[in-house]
């Protein structure tokens, strides 16, 4: 088996990172995931392997090390490219993880957005969905989802997409992990996709590749019905600014409240 180079990545929520990696896939030398769901499988391992009483009774720490170091090879041994980019916002949290997997430093692509034009993006998403579907998160959250405020506030909190999301970038930072992070501005990704891009192919120590983006096909497929937003991760073909409605959606109060959010600028 020959071992895939392997890069993540891990940012905000409507944020374009299901943008970046349609993007990223034209480049028949790799291979972007939808929204992944190894991360949770490698924890799992580590994290029940001594609940096994067999395990226990005869340890085997070499042996564990092993295994939970060679899941992500394993997985992605069947793609014929020899890069990938697994995207999940988890990897954040978990870079010391990744590192001793991989003996090596990581790089992370961090889509990232203006908090309140992440905010818009949900709450459009909510009204255009609410005479139909109920977000998991108003179901939890049903008193404080009654206004606009409050569904912003819902988001934000420590155990909700943007909240979880938004802790655990500033927390890797706090950790000394910013220079294994790139942070890619939604606005700028629209704005001036090749340069973004040609940002990216520097960061990761690659040759650059001639980019379509005026024809960007959806390569990665999710099924939003099970997150639980019907249509969170549908992209448009053409790479184009979008222009900030989130005064006009969210409220002047709103965006006071979450104005200057961007630690990262």
């Amino acid at each position: 088996m020959v071992d895939k180079t392997i890069h993540f990545i891990a940012g905000l929520p409507r944020s374009g990172s299901t943008l970046l990696c349609n993007i990223l896939n034209q480049n028949p030398r790799f291979h972007a995931t939808s929204t992944s769901g190894i991360l949770d499988i490698i924890l799992a391992i580590r994290n029940q392997w001594e609940n096994v009483n067999e395990f226990r009774a005869s340890p085997n720490k070499d042996g564990k090390n092993a295994v939970v170091k060679g899941i992500l090879q394993n997985y992605y041994s069947t793609i014929d490219r020899p890069v990938i980019f697994d995207k999940s916002r988890g990897w954040c949290g978990h870079i010391e993880l990744a590192e001793h997997i991989l003996e090596s430093e990581i790089k992370v692509i961090v889509p990232v957005r203006a908090i309140t034009d992440i905010l818009s993006s949900f709450e459009k998403l909510w009204r255009n969905q609410a005479h139909e579907w109920q977000f998991p998160q108003e179901k939890t959250n049903y008193y404080d989802w009654q206004t606009v405020e409050g569904r912003a506030d819902v988001w934000m909190k420590n155990d909700l997409p943007v909240g979880i999301a938004y802790n655990k970038l500033r927390d890797a930072i706090s950790r000394g992990f910013a220079d294994r992070l790139l942070f890619v501005e939604f606005e700028y990704l629209t704005e001036s996709p090749k340069g973004t891009m040609e940002q990216v192919y520097s960061f990761l120590g690659d040759d650059y590749y001639d980019h379509d983006f005026n024809n960007v096909k959806q390569t990665t497929s999710e099924n939003d019905d099970i997150h639980g937003i019907p249509g969170l991760h549908t992209i448009r073909p053409v790479v184009k600014p979008v222009v900030s409605d989130a005064i006009e959606v969210l409220g002047k109060n709103v965006i006071e409240k979450y104005s200057n959010a961007e630690f990262w600028r």
